[in-house]
């Protein structure tokens, strides 16, 4: 998803009494009592082939195809279960 720079402005030069926090439950002590940090793995640059129609079908998604085909993989993954 794109951002035009005029609405990337509007957003920056809003104040901060004019965001809309009603629908963002408060964190409370429990909350925090049991929330645990955590950290994104790693990425691992490789050298991979595929097939033509395939790269081309995910770069036409637009910015961020790479995310998204690690994202299928690692559902793959989880699915059929860690090795």
């Amino acid at each position: 998803m794109s951002i035009s720079p005029q609405r990337l402005k509007a957003l920056a030069d809003r104040t901060d009494d004019r965001i809309d926090y009603s629908d963002i439950p408060e964190l409370d002590d429990a909350f925090f009592e049991t929330a645990r940090l955590v950290q994104p793995s790693q990425k691992t640059q490789i050298t991979m082939r595929l097939d033509a129609e395939v790269l081309d079908w995910f770069r036409a998604q637009g910015k961020g195809y790479q995310t998204r085909m690690n994202a299928v993989l690692k559902a793959y993954m989880l699915t059929h279960g860690k090795r």
